[in-house]
């Protein structure tokens, strides 16, 4: 395609009729204004936090379940309600949220606690000042006047993971010092058992409310697209079946209601970029397809060396040899990938853990086989499409520069 056929493709483009009328009510972060099938959890969670609204200090509130039950959507929605009814009555109450996931945003208790501040109206610089420093500010920032906050942590599990569990301990601490005002936390979590985890004294001080969120079934599944799809899509542009096969594909898959809506958008943008006038179950297909490619591909990149080198192992021996391949071979692979690269070798206990690892994320299939009395050994196979291998294998030798 020359230049002036670019030009050409690109004012087609604009005049060909869309089949969306509003693609953003199939985003994540769309709330739509009433949640189908979270009544009892809007209810609890509303219960929980309504003293507030009082300038009460509410429970610290610790929100589970798998991705994609609505527990980020249910929370800003029953949130959103608070601060309507307290600008309305004049109510000091702040709400603020963060994704902890967000590199460079909230990823470290410092930049935590810096954005906190700023959305409180006070500078931070991204880094610099002691971690102590920045408390006093926030502290002194949320003291300046009478009011309520609500700190709303969104995948707490993973800043825990990385900055230590002190940072919750500090946040619950805070309370006794101030005069004027009070924190409570929220805490949306995708692990269960993640306050199992904390340290004793920072689990008594939380003293929290839980929530969970179960996964949706196939039949609210349908409820949610055919809510969704009524206002994203034109007319008459979806083929029979389609809603309840993207919403059996996604009730397989726990439950994920974000996955199913991912799925229908891409489909229809499938469908769109075909030249077709009604979204079909073909299309869906390709979707689940191009979904699927691209979810392997950011697992595998977001891999540290060490993890990236392992599945290199099994990739390598996997496409010179049809049958199962054995721990004990892989290991071997890997230790001579550790020395082309300069990598340090982990032990063989740890890389069995990597195995494991991705046998969770479907990347492969471990079968667990008994040799009697020489122990046991874990046969390994691909379970991932073979089309997909090579951009794979090629995506790590180049983050291993080989």
């Amino acid at each position: 395609m020359g230049q002036k056929g670019l030009t050409n493709f690109f004012e087609k483009f604009l005049d060909k009729e869309s089949l969306f009328e509003n693609k953003r009510v199939l985003q994540a972060n769309y709330i739509p204004e009433t949640i189908t099938h979270r009544d009892k959890e809007i209810k609890k969670i509303a219960t929980i936090l309504a003293p507030c609204l009082k300038l009460e200090k509410p429970s610290n509130l610790f929100i589970y379940g798998k991705t994609g039950t609505g527990k980020t959507l249910t929370i800003k929605h029953v949130t959103n309600k608070i601060l309507q009814v307290a600008r309305e009555k004049d109510i000091n109450v702040k709400i603020f949220y963060i994704n902890c996931k967000l590199k460079r945003v909230a990823d470290t208790e410092y930049r935590l606690i810096a954005q906190f501040t700023r959305d409180l109206g006070k500078e931070i610089p991204p880094t610099g000042l002691p971690t102590d420093e920045v408390y006093k500010i926030f502290f002194s920032a949320i003291d300046a006047e009478q009011q309520l906050v609500i700190l709303i942590l969104d995948e707490i599990d993973y800043l825990v993971k990385k900055a230590g569990d002190e940072l919750l301990y500090n946040l619950t601490r805070i309370n006794s010092d101030l005069k004027n005002s009070q924190i409570s936390l929220v805490g949306i979590s995708n692990d269960l058992v993640f306050v199992d985890h904390l340290d004793p004294r920072i689990k008594s001080s939380l003293s929290e409310e839980e929530v969970i969120f179960p996964p949706y079934n196939a039949l609210q599944l349908q409820d949610i697209l055919k809510q969704r799809a009524k206002k994203a899509f034109k007319k008459n542009v979806l083929e029979q079946g389609v809603i309840e096969k993207c919403a059996a594909y996604a009730a397989r898959e726990h439950g994920d209601a974000r996955r199913a809506l991912e799925l229908l958008r891409v489909a229809a943008e499938i469908a769109e970029r075909d030249g077709f006038s009604r979204i079909k179950i073909e299309h869906l297909d390709k979707a689940e397809q191009e979904i699927e490619k691209n979810r392997i591909q950011d697992i595998v990149i977001a891999q540290p060396k060490q993890q990236q080198a392992v599945l290199l192992s099994i990739i390598s021996i996997c496409s010179k040899r049809k049958r199962g391949i054995f721990t004990g071979e892989v290991y071997e692979v890997y230790k001579g990938i550790c020395i082309q690269t300069g990598l340090r070798p982990l032990t063989q206990r740890r890389v069995s853990d990597i195995i494991a690892e991705y046998d969770m994320f479907g990347i492969i299939n471990t079968n667990v086989i008994s040799k009697g009395r020489y122990g046991r050994t874990k046969e390994i196979s691909l379970a991932i499409d073979h089309s997909i291998i090579p951009k794979i294998k090629k995506i790590i030798e180049n983050n291993l520069n080989l």
